[in-house]
């Protein structure tokens, strides 16, 4: 039988929320993610929204550096937009969630909508797939 063991990922995104609330370049994502994996965490993950609310592109490049240089996997939530799809797959996350994106709300508040949107869904995980094949994708629903 296999044994499991629990790992901790820690979603750094709403330090972004405090950086862009204050109109200034602290707190850092960067620190955050690599203080983190100092600490033991073994996954960091980012949400990289359409309205840029929060993480910005430049955040992605920089954690999925930190992320490499701990050995440690990179977990990108994000919608279907073709222009996020585009960036994941230059940027290659080890993992990749696909999540709801409603303007409206502070937060991701609840999952997928697979009856509305199944055929949007398959043909963003299709692409993502093709694109990065070895990178494993999950829905939020």
């Amino acid at each position: 039988m296999q044994s499991l063991v629990p790992r901790l990922g820690v979603n750094i995104d709403h330090v972004a929320t405090l950086r862009q609330a204050r109109g200034e370049p602290y707190p850092s994502v960067v620190e955050a993610a690599a203080l983190s994996l100092r600490q033991g965490a073994d996954q960091i993950t980012i949400h990289l929204r359409e309205d840029r609310r929060h993480i910005q592109d430049t955040d992605l490049e920089a954690v999925s550096l930190v992320t490499k240089r701990y050995g440690k996997p990179l977990n990108l939530e994000m919608g279907c937009a073709q222009e996020i799809v585009d960036i994941a797959i230059a940027t290659a996350p080890d993992w990749i969630c696909l999540v709801p994106e409603r303007r409206e709300e502070r937060t991701t508040e609840g999952g997928l909508d697979l009856f509305t949107h199944g055929d949007k869904i398959a043909a963003c995980w299709r692409r993502l797939k093709a694109g990065l094949p070895k990178s494993k994708i999950s829905l939020f629903v």
